[in-house]
């Protein structure tokens, strides 16, 4: 196999005022000429930066590259060490020989520019073309990256597309160049799993058509076994595994790799808990790693599955109770207005007459793709939007009827952890001070330090210490901010909670501890749930019933168990089709049809 581009001993160094970080740490890989190499680990691996090193992208200060050789083969022969080059001639590789996808198309697009001038503007900075040509050009790019109506995509802006819809514009313009490489990073976290698969299809075609090579960096193995060939594995910086993709999920050796195996949820087994990273490791202060579990992953697993008997005996329960929470006929419908008058001229139905009742105890998820209308039906229930029909009745009282005064009473019963934690907490107040504010909003607590105490033990209860009291947002990771947004959901000790895609947006690893601790809270202060998400794997871990939503309806209801195993609706199979399985038979099978090819 020939190597495109050959990487020895990277390090990539950040220096603060308290300590220099080696994000990269003497890292070595090949890159085949052909192939697909998947870069795998959680946020702060180091993978990211390995991919902005290799493209000399690392701002400095504070980073540098302090050490190693990133060589590209030319297809002459020649061997080219990008390390060594003159900037002036590194960019002539930059988005030539090497082009880049990156995480967020939103923050990566200009809001000032059409998509077709962005695109005609990277064209004609690498190819000596004229202005008609390019754009020429640009519209079978867009044509090949299969976006609807690509004559109109040339004139519309970044925010009049959908969020699939701008990262194939993405793919278009990092394709403009026909690169020898694509380094694509993250390029589907933030999409739906139907949009996902389209975009990996998408990747898989473009690459077959081009011959090219890619570099498809990720913190979920799942999605790797859709589209790799070769894998790394990072942990802090430094590869702790490479293999075959086969290799890597028939025999990982690591017990990192192992642990992100596990921690991805299962539609073939339901599990009272998923396993963790530490399930299978230990990380001592001088970073030496031991191996926890010598088991294998389906070992761990089965040890934490339900038997049927103990999923029977749940739903009977819950069937046999009364409904804490009944929705019927809810609507939600938005007008569209027109003209100088702003006559209305129809309306957008995002819910449209749904009904279903949740139990006590019970989760119920809501599941469907982004503009399905979850998200609308969880706060018309909270009144966070008004209904324009039908009743939401929760725990004998009829929400719509309330006056403000009521309602802000009732509110301490249902509570909403919203998608995003970082815009839902204040940037100005401390993390207890947010949860503090709760407390006296609704006159819970004798005194402040009744107050702080009841904020200690709720920060105690999502696994967060004493000292995260007095610090602020910006200061933790993803998962820790979640944690910050369900002890704030806590405070007032619920019956409901109400979460709104409250994982999505996380590493597998951290969303399996985010998971786990929602399961672990409801058991112990006897919540209930609504859990809206667009994956029905995780749906189908944490929820007893699924709701599956499409064009502002409920489509179908079912079990957990029985949504899966026989979906009666096409979106439903859909949905289920759209999950990556990671599974060693879809693997042999995709690597069987690429040799056929």
């Amino acid at each position: 196999m020939t190597p495109l581009l050959e990487v020895h001993g990277l390090t990539t160094e950040f220096t603060s005022d308290k300590e220099i970080v080696k994000a990269v740490n003497d890292a070595s890989f090949t890159v085949v000429r052909g192939r697909t190499l998947g870069i795998v680990g959680e946020s702060g691996s180091g993978k990211s930066v390995t991919s902005l090193s290799v493209m000399r992208l690392i701002s400095t200060p504070p980073g540098r590259i302090s050490s190693g050789r990133v060589l590209f083969h030319e297809k002459s022969g020649a061997v080219t060490d990008l390390l060594a080059l003159p900037e002036e001639t590194m960019r002539t590789y930059r988005g030539n020989r090497i082009a880049m996808i990156f995480q967020e198309p939103m923050t990566s697009l200009n809001p000032v520019f059409t998509c077709g001038d962005q695109i005609v503007e990277a064209i004609r900075l690498h190819q000596n073309v004229g202005k008609d040509e390019a754009r020429r050009r640009t519209l079978d790019l867009l044509k090949e990256v299969k976006l609807p109506r690509p004559e109109s995509m040339m004139t519309s802006y970044p925010h009049q597309l959908s969020g699939g819809q701008k990262q194939r514009v993405m793919i278009a313009m990092a394709m403009s160049c026909n690169p020898d490489l694509l380094i694509a990073d993250e390029p589907t976290t933030a999409l739906d799993v139907t949009v996902q698969a389209t975009i990996l299809d998408l990747m898989r075609q473009l690459q077959k058509n081009h011959h090219m090579s890619m570099m498809f960096i990720t913190h979920d193995l799942g999605v790797i076994a859709e589209i790799a060939d070769d894998v790394i594995v990072m942990y802090k910086g430094r590869i702790v595994e490479h293999g075959t993709i086969q290799q890597i999920f028939e025999n990982p050796q690591h017990p990192y790799t192992k642990g992100l195996l596990a921690c991805r949820p299962r539609l073939d087994k339901k599990l009272k808990i998923l396993p963790t990273v530490r399930d299978f490791m230990d990380e001592t202060d001088d970073g030496t790693i031991t191996e926890r579990s010598h088991d294998n992953v389906d070992a761990v697993v089965h040890q934490l599955e339900f038997t049927p008997a103990e999923i029977q005996e749940r739903n009977e329960h819950l069937a046999s109770t009364q409904p804490l929470l009944d929705v019927k006929d809810l609507e939600v419908h938005f007008p569209i207005k027109s003209g100088m008058f702003g006559k209305t001229t129809g309306f957008v139905k995002a819910v449209d007459c749904i009904t279903f009742n949740v139990k006590p105890g019970e989760t119920l998820g809501l599941v469907g793709e982004s503009g399905c209308g979850k998200t609308t039906a969880g706060r018309a229930i909270l009144r966070l939007v008004e209904p324009t029909g039908g009743n939401v009745i929760f725990d004998g009282k009829d929400v719509g009827s309330l006056q403000q005064a009521s309602l802000k009473t009732l509110r301490r019963d249902f509570q909403i952890i919203f998608q995003d934690p970082y815009s839902s907490l204040n940037p100005r107040l401390s993390v207890g001070s947010t949860i503090l504010e709760v407390l006296k909003v609704h006159g819970i607590g004798a005194n402040e330090k009744d107050r702080k105490d009841q904020v200690l033990y709720l920060l105690d209860k999502v696994n967060l210490l004493p000292r995260h009291f007095n610090n602020y947002a910006h200061e933790f990771s993803g998962g820790q901010r979640q944690r910050i947004c369900i002890a704030r959901a806590l405070a007032l000790k619920p019956k409901l909670l109400i979460c709104d895609e409250s994982v999505s947006a996380l590493d597998v690893s951290v969303q399996a501890q985010v998971l786990n601790l929602l399961v672990a809270l409801r058991d112990e202060f006897k919540l209930t749930y609504i859990f809206i998400s667009h994956d029905l794997s995780v749906v189908k871990f944490i929820s007893d019933r699924i709701a599956v939503m499409n064009a502002g309806k409920i489509v179908e209801m079912g079990t957990a168990n029985e949504i899966y195993a026989s979906p009666m609706q096409d979106y439903t199979r859909g949905l289920i089709d759209a999950i990556p399985l990671g599974t060693l038979e879809a693997i042999q099978k995709r690597i069987t049809e690429r040799s056929a090819a």
